[in-house]
């Protein structure tokens, strides 16, 4: 059997869809995005590290390389938070990442990320990096589906994915990815 469903060219949104850029006001809305998108992941506690990883200064100091898609009756459907890093003129980075469970497989992150890694290259930088938790095995295919290379960590988990040790802090092991542009 032949998909004949239209592929989106990089960057585009699908139909329906508003992009823009975050502003403070939008807070809320992630903050319960953060808790509810991803299925339960590390339980409360889970819920509580992701929203801790996006806190209001993102958009306010981040807004221009990040993005923020809204259905027609201005629900949150997705965003992305990035920066252009102030240390590494080279890098720009992927801070996090969400899509509505009920938006998935629908190429809307693959536009997201092709959108940044545009915005990277007019700023002159010439790759983009990421983490995620090694747990969150989904973010590790999708990752790995996107042209990012694994980082070499300091060991290997269950899955042969090369992990950092408490990377974030006592705990908090994350695996390294990195794409040139």
């Amino acid at each position: 059997m032949t998909d004949n469903t239209p592929v989106p060219s990089p960057g585009a949104i699908p139909s329906g869809l508003t992009l823009r850029h975050p502003v403070p006001s939008d807070h809320p809305r992630l903050q319960v995005a953060l808790a509810d998108w991803w299925g339960g992941l590390g339980g409360e506690v889970g819920a509580l590290q992701r929203k801790l990883l996006v806190p209001r200064l993102f958009l306010q100091h981040f807004a221009g390389t990040s993005f923020l898609v809204e259905r027609p009756d201005g629900t949150l459907h997705a965003f992305l938070i990035g920066l252009l890093s102030q240390t590494d003129p080279r890098t720009a980075y992927i801070h996090f990442v969400g899509i509505c469970p009920d938006g998935r497989r629908d190429g809307l992150g693959r536009a997201l990320y092709e959108r940044f890694f545009a915005l990277a290259r007019e700023a002159g930088r010439s790759q983009v990096r990421c983490i995620t938790s090694p747990n969150n095995r989904n973010s590790v295919a999708y990752h790995t589906r996107m042209g990012f290379h694994l980082e070499p960590g300091d060991h290997l988990d269950e899955h042969g994915t090369p992990v950092h040790t408490d990377y974030d802090g006592p705990g908090l092991d994350r695996v390294s990815f990195v794409r040139e542009l």
